[in-house]
């Protein structure tokens, strides 16, 4: 089960991390999910991944003040770099990802 503890220790440990939240009665989230997984692991090996289930683990998502799902969270270097709710594209969030990525990890 995640915590906010666990979830900020990983933002602090890696270079770049996406925290999806989303919740089982949410169809757009489960269809989102893999796909996008499948785009960071063919694009950005570095990435880390946190899943929060909003309807398990509630304080979390106030906490980094995601009020709708699916919310996308990309933290680059431990600072929130892009923040993506309910409509979004997997290629949308793959090049807004690209270029600060190369940057960081080049």
């Amino acid at each position: 089960m995640n915590t906010i503890e666990n979830i900020e220790k990983t933002i602090k440990e890696n270079i770049a991390v996406m925290v999806y939240f989303s919740a089982p009665t949410c169809n757009v989230c489960h269809s989102l999910k893999p796909k996008l997984l499948e785009a960071l692991d063919a694009n950005f090996q570095e990435f880390k991944v946190e899943s929060v289930d909003i309807s398990v683990e509630e304080d979390i998502a106030p906490h980094f003040g995601v009020f709708a799902i699916p919310t996308v969270l990309i933290f680059l270097d431990g600072k929130e770099f892009i923040r993506k709710s309910r409509h979004m594209s997997v290629n949308e969030v793959m090049e807004e990802i690209r270029r600060p990525y190369e940057i960081m990890t080049s």
